[in-house]
């Protein structure tokens, strides 16, 4: 252009361009600006400042603030906070350092930064330094006192953690301080309460926000709805939707969800299928979890064929099946004994790009065991350490099982010899079961052994153990042997007299 435009001009288009997240456009938009003879403004230099922190540059974005002094500027608060920013989210012990260079340096800080740095601390898991600096804050190095934006950071940190307590305490703290909590903090702490089973406290919070007049959000109610649901107070959960709609909140998605999923849990599918057609009645899109709950539900209740239905429904719906979909699928066909159907969803599943998981793996292993499907069983099992996948104590115990009662005994012995041998977890249940092998081959005095060899390992045996081992004894007419362990058992306290 003649005459070239102000550099004005250019940080508008710089701006635009932070905004949407084009950084890496702009800098290097900037740069063909620099060749060109403009001489950056304050503005521009800030504005470079973010998008080198956006970009996780942080060496230049201080090299930026450099350029401030450089040109004659005095860095702002909007240049500090910017630069305190992109550190929380490199590195938020340099972030601190940086905070406490300025205050030394005699910089002016604004609760804008102390929000910045709290949020990079709660987000890291650092809540207790996060709840450490807002006890720092309003004293003499720091004359900024916290305000309710910078108390629902820490208050939500210490829920997430668990510490609602302590939480509900800052909560308090924070009311002496003149700061009356809004429906962000009631909501936290609803969810915190929720989340660690004190379902009283959530519901008080409910009842206060109700008498101070506070319009709760869609969030609060969903998190109550869900809670009552997963406890399988549906009524109560009904009662909390009804007062949602009274208060003209419009439910979500994830409040229907959750009102299937009650109703699933209590065996009322045909309940769960009328909100799922409220979901399409509210012009909303059900989910991939809508769908998942439903078909869980029908696996659970052997309306495998239901459960097929919706599945063809989730496709026509371009509704991608998700790991949770195909697991829940593959367990209700499993337990249905209909194994051609598994091996299609299997193949369909690595068609797509769609991995198996140790759950979905379990689920297959039980399956083959229990039909004595024993050859696919191994195979499957060989696949499982192939990929690299740790199989859990549950998969060992379903193949030795397997094994045990499929008359492979020597290969069961092998697997367990393997876990022990290797350092695996072995629990209680594994050598009962290891045990009963043993017996049904007769093999009684090594069954003792391994009963030894579990004491030794420190495994306590259980009531199932020594009844395991007892009617073993009693069938080979071992009665003074089985008189024994009846007294062992009582001594232990397994067994009353």
């Amino acid at each position: 252009m003649t005459p070239p435009p102000s550099i004005v001009e250019i940080n508008r288009i710089l701006g635009s361009l932070a905004k949407t997240k084009h950084s890496t456009t702009a800098i290097s938009l900037y740069a063909q600006a620099e060749l060109k003879g403009f001489k950056p403004s304050f503005v521009t230099l800030n504005i470079l400042i973010n998008c080198y922190c956006q970009v996780g540059d942080i060496t230049s974005a201080f090299s930026s603030s450099g350029k401030i002094f450089k040109w004659g500027y005095r860095p702002d608060t909007v240049t500090m906070n910017t630069l305190m920013k992109g550190l929380c989210m490199k590195d938020v012990g340099q972030a601190l350092d940086f905070h406490d260079d300025l205050l030394t340096k005699g910089f002016c800080l604004s609760s804008v930064t102390y929000g910045i740095l709290v949020h990079g601390l709660c987000k890291t898991g650092q809540t207790r330094c996060a709840v450490k600096l807002l006890q720092m804050m309003g004293r003499q190095r720091i004359k900024i006192k916290p305000n309710l934006v910078i108390y629902n950071t820490v208050i939500d940190g210490l829920c997430k953690e668990g510490l609602v307590s302590q939480a509900s305490e800052l909560c308090s703290q924070m009311i002496s301080q003149g700061i009356s909590p809004d429906i962000v903090t009631y909501t936290t702490l609803i969810y915190g309460f929720s989340n660690t089973n004190q379902l009283q406290q959530a519901l008080r919070l409910r009842n206060e926000i109700v008498m101070k007049d506070i319009t709760p959000t869609h969030h609060t109610f969903n998190i109550i709805i869900d809670v009552f649901c997963k406890r399988g107070k549906i009524i109560e959960a009904e009662a909390v939707f009804a007062q949602m709609m009274k208060c003209c909140v419009k439910p979500d998605v994830i409040t229907f969800n959750s009102l299937m999923n009650g109703y699933c849990m209590s065996n009322d599918v045909n309940e769960s299928i009328a909100v799922f057609n409220k979901i399409i009645k509210a012009e909303l899109t059900p989910t991939v979890v809508s769908c998942n709950i439903l078909i869980n539900a029908y696996c659970k209740l052997k309306m495998v064929d239901e459960a097929l239905d919706l599945f063809k429904e989730m496709h026509c719906k371009n509704l991608q099946p998700d790991i949770v979909t195909y697991s829940s699928l593959i367990d209700g066909l499993c337990k249905a004994k209909r194994i051609s159907h598994v091996k299609d969803l299997v193949y369909e599943m690595r068609k797509y790009g769609q991995a198996l998981n140790i759950i979905t793996y379990n689920i297959l292993l039980d399956a083959f065991c229990k039909m004595k499907l024993l050859d696919e069983a191994i195979i499957l099992y060989q696949q499982i350490v192939d990929q690299g996948m740790q199989p859990t104590v549950h998969t060992y115990s379903m193949l030795i099982d397997g094994l045990c009662k499929g008359g492979r005994l020597n290969l069961a012995r092998g697997i367990f010899e393997l876990l022990l041998t290797e350092g695996h977890h072995v629990d209680v249940y594994i050598y009962s079961i290891m045990m009963n092998g043993l017996c049904k081959e007769s093999l009684f005095g090594e069954a003792l052994t391994l009963l030894s060899r579990m004491k030794e390992n420190g495994c306590l045996p259980n009531l199932v153990t020594f009844t395991t081992l007892v009617g073993a004894l009693l069938m080979k007419n071992e009665n003074d042997k089985a008189e024994l362990l009846i007294h062992v058992m009582i001594d232990t306290g397994l067994l009353k007299p």
